[in-house]
């Protein structure tokens, strides 16, 4: 397929990107703020200045500094790394510029520490193709975008997100786009960015509809639990535990430290030592600051926050696999650690265990820890929320993946190459192991556009009453209250950052 220049207006300037032969156009590492760097490391986005002439936009720009993928997880899940000081861009692709069609916002997941909008995996082609302008962005990562330790602006990751929402907002229908009609969606953190922009005063009115794959509203830290992995930073350092301190840092050592706090907090997830960190084990997250998130995300939406913005939630059927299956720890796993998990994410009945093992016969310990895991973390948070919300919709991925001799199952970001329709990526060809179920991906592309142009995904509400969901797989069906008996052990209301 050729492929020939095209040119538009954003406020800061034009930009050339690519139109190709099928009417689909591509524009790619266009900057949404300034260089988050110098004197403006460690502060709010600043609007971006405009620029002389025409910039280019036919190549992805630079990505948050992070580190690189590393181990089994890493080779399932490859990721796009370019140094650069340019690294606040997003990507978009349009069905054409003279339209007004929806718009869907993608936000990547890598634990608030890792990714990019530039992975492959995440092409818009078959959005612009079914008629949506998709974007794609980056957002500071790790310390440089959550680090705080009670001065200064707080949640600066969060804010990169809402600054990249207000230039939709202020530009897309230069793309073809309709800013009245615009649908955020992401996957894993992206996914808990997504219900925390929900929760957030200053992304009100940004967004209309909303996608949440496998993240929830519970996955944020308090200031106190801030502090304690600030100071301990700060020690690894050898500075004091403040920005000023922590800007003067070259972003390879400040990597290099958090990757030494992160071992140290999955040696020991201690409360005592951590916070909210040791329950959630991202050294970074979202804080709970009382100004740019004023609240826990899952009790402000419950409270009424975002009550107009439709809610698509949902998440795969074995999402642990992926950090247990390729390192070989489900192999080894004691049976303890299922009992550990299940106290940890509030599951304390005596019996839970028991009835997990009586629903998976031959079960061996990282298996059952695995899926007690899935539910605490994922599935009984999202299932809350998906409560508490007036206009929400549930699904649940469970096609199973071969690999690892089927082990792997329906894991961690399992359906993000069925949601792009992006199979065909070499990307994704070690998650699907030689499978190209493209009717599959066919159908949720095509769940996630229809609810994108209209709300509705195309089957009934999840309530209290109803619990429907729609379960995607080989044979996709409508479920009403899937494992009834095993979500009753849960707790109605999280732990999260309440102490």
């Amino acid at each position: 397929m050729t492929a020939q220049e095209t040119t538009t207006q954003t406020s800061s300037g034009a930009v050339k990107g690519t139109a190709r032969d099928d009417g689909t156009l591509e524009f790619l590492g266009v900057p949404f703020a300034e260089p988050p760097v110098g004197e403006l490391r460690f502060q709010p986005p600043a609007l971006r200045a405009p620029w002389s002439g025409v910039r280019e936009a036919t190549g992805y720009g630079p990505t948050a500094p992070q580190p690189a993928g590393e181990g089994p997880v890493g080779e399932l899940l490859p990721n796009r790394i370019e140094v650069g000081d340019d690294y606040l861009n997003l990507n978009v692709w349009s069905p054409g510029l003279g339209g007004a069609a929806p718009v869907m916002v993608f936000i990547h997941g890598g634990a608030f520490s890792t990714g990019s909008g530039s992975v492959s995996t995440y092409n818009g082609e078959a959005f612009a193709r079914d008629g949506v302008v998709l974007v794609t962005i980056n957002y500071r990562l790790g310390a440089d975008g959550f680090f705080w330790v009670g001065e200064g602006v707080p949640n600066l990751g969060l804010l990169d997100q809402v600054a990249a929402l207000e230039w939709v907002r202020d530009n897309i229908a230069a793309f073809g786009g309709d800013p009245a009609n615009v649908t955020v969606f992401g996957e894993s953190a992206g996914a808990m960015s997504v219900v925390t922009l929900m929760a957030m005063p200053r992304a009100k009115g940004l967004f209309h509809r909303a996608i949440a794959e496998s993240g929830a509203g519970v996955s944020v830290i308090s200031p106190g639990s801030a502090k304690k992995v600030a100071a301990r930073m700060g020690e690894i350092l050898g500075v004091e535990p403040t920005r000023a301190a922590i800007a003067d840092v070259p972003h390879d050592v400040l990597l290099a430290a958090a990757a030494q706090l992160g071992a140290e907090i999955s040696k020991r997830p201690r409360k005592k030592l951590w916070g909210d960190v040791a329950r959630n084990l991202m050294t970074f997250e979202p804080i709970v600051d009382g100004d740019v998130l004023p609240g826990i995300p899952e009790d402000l939406i419950a409270a009424g926050a975002s009550n107009d913005v439709a809610l698509l939630i949902g998440t795969n059927a074995d999402e642990a696999n992926l950090f247990f299956v390729p390192t070989g720890a489900a192999q080894s796993m004691s049976p303890i650690v299922a009992r550990l998990f299940a106290w940890v994410y509030g599951a304390r009945r005596p019996g839970t265990v028991r009835r997990y093992k009586r629903n998976r016969p031959g079960a061996n310990g990282g298996t059952l820890a695995s899926a007690i895991l899935t539910d605490g973390f994922y599935r009984m948070p999202a299932l809350r929320l998906a409560e508490a919300h007036p206009d929400a919709y549930v699904y649940e991925f469970a096609w199973q993946s071969p690999a690892f001799d089927g082990r792997l199952g329906a894991s961690h970001a399992m359906e993000l190459p069925f949601v792009f329709d992006t199979l065909d990526d070499p990307a994704a060809a070690a998650m699907l192991a030689g499978r190209h179920p493209h009717e599959l991906a066919t159908e949720m592309h095509a769940t996630w556009v229809r609810f994108a142009k209209t709300g509705d995904p195309g089957w009934p509400h999840y309530t209290a009453q109803s619990r429907a969901s729609m379960r995607f797989d080989s044979s996709s069906r409508l479920t009403v209250d899937d494992r009834a008996d095993e979500r009753v052990l849960w707790p109605t209301r999280s732990r999260a950052a309440r102490g």
